[in-house]
């Protein structure tokens, strides 16, 4: 049976905490730590428990129960995952925790409603500020947040706070190598993935993992001063990033795939639902239900996740190559040069780290990196 807390690694204290807060919890905790640290998968462990008949604590040790396991794989109704719709929390986003916060709990004690990604709650904080305040006493609120803006600051003041360490790069090696992954390509990904374990698991399907990596680090080499090669490049990494999705793209597919087989065979127990008037097939709506309609949301989901997060990857890889290069001119024997080609790639830098801070609000990615490469063109 699967263990709460099992897929956290290296947040020792964040979890004590956690399993101690469960006998009396607050109306609200603030999960703050860096992306990939394992904030989503405390944040389930730490729901199922709290909705859990026995408080996460079993007869048979910390083996699950029934709820658990439903509170884990997102199927308990006690427990609400809200999630951005776009580059933002939205007022939709917003009003739907809200409301859900007021529903009182079908199953449980009490009713957890989990926020991702606060750290992008800009205009929709002080919707939130009053029922994160004074919540229902059945309802408990987990936030999610990779950083502290200014705009949650009051927020933040009336949550228990539960802090996430970054992982080193050696950790996340060691879980992927015992996990099955050759130790050396399980480096490799740790590194690819900056410290991230989701996002280092989910590379280990992807076998082209190095030659992308490798595809952005070349690009300082390639840029010379026309803004066509810069154009072409950008191109080259856009496409790069649509590649980079099959793995994922193919697991939403087998995911599609047997639901409509299980939903193809609860029908023929069941038999098929009537198609009234004003039902939803009647209409030409999506086959399958509300169950293929929260697969949909939760694949869009992913997808931006994943894509946001080969961008900045990449992103990384590029500034790291302008670091070895900033590293490289220290050496140099002509000191007036060296200046020169230091400052270049200190700027280089610079820009990269900025591209990537810009891309987070507003996702326009091509024009994005084309402007960049032409910027870095002209750095040489």
């Amino acid at each position: 049976m699967t263990e709460l807390y099992a897929d956290v690694t290296g947040q020792p204290d964040a979890v004590a905490l956690l399993k101690r807060a469960v006998a009396r919890p607050v109306h609200a905790y603030l999960f703050l730590g860096p992306a990939g640290s394992g904030k989503r998968a405390a944040a389930r462990s730490f729901a199922a428990a709290l909705v859990c008949p026995d408080g996460g604590l079993h007869a048979n040790g910390s083996s699950t129960c029934e709820s658990c396991r439903r509170a884990l794989a997102g199927m308990h109704p006690d427990v609400v995952s809200v999630e951005r719709e776009g580059a933002f929390i939205g007022m939709s986003a917003a009003r739907e925790a809200v409301r859900s916060a007021h529903v009182s709990p079908l199953e449980s004690q009490r009713k957890v409603i989990v926020l991702h990604d606060f750290h992008l709650v800009r205009d929709t904080g002080p919707a939130l500020l009053k029922t994160v305040e004074e919540p229902p006493s059945t309802t408990v609120f987990v936030i999610l947040a990779d950083f502290l803006p200014p705009e949650l600051v009051t927020i933040a003041s009336r949550c228990v706070e539960v802090g996430f360490s970054p992982l080193t790069i050696d950790q996340v090696a060691e879980v992927l190598a015992a996990g099955g992954v050759d130790p050396r390509r399980a480096h490799l990904l740790a590194t690819a993935a900056a410290g991230r374990l989701d996002r280092a698991a989910s590379l280990a399907s992807d076998p082209e993992v190095e030659a992308r990596r490798d595809a952005w680090y070349s690009i300082p080499a390639r840029l010379d001063e026309s803004n066509v090669t810069a154009a072409s490049i950008a191109d080259e990494l856009i496409a790069l990033l649509e590649s980079s999705a099959s793995p994922l793209v193919a697991r939403h597919l087998e995911e599609r795939t047997n639901l409509a087989e299980a939903n193809r065979r609860a029908s023929e127990v069941m038999g098929a639902p009537k198609r009234t008037k004003g039902s939803r097939a009647a209409k030409g709506g999506k086959a399958g239900g509300p169950a293929m309609a929260e697969l949909d949301d939760r694949q869009r989901r992913e997808a931006r996740r994943q894509r946001a997060d080969e961008l900045r990857a990449g992103l990384a890889v590029l500034a790291g190559a302008y670091r070895d290069r900033l590293a490289a001119s220290a050496g140099a024997e002509n000191a007036q040069r060296a200046r020169i080609d230091s400052e270049d790639a200190l700027n280089a830098v610079g820009l990269v780290e900025k591209c990537a801070r810009d891309l987070e609000f507003n996702p326009g990615e091509l024009l994005a990196l084309q402007a960049l490469l032409a910027r870095l063109s002209h750095r040489r």
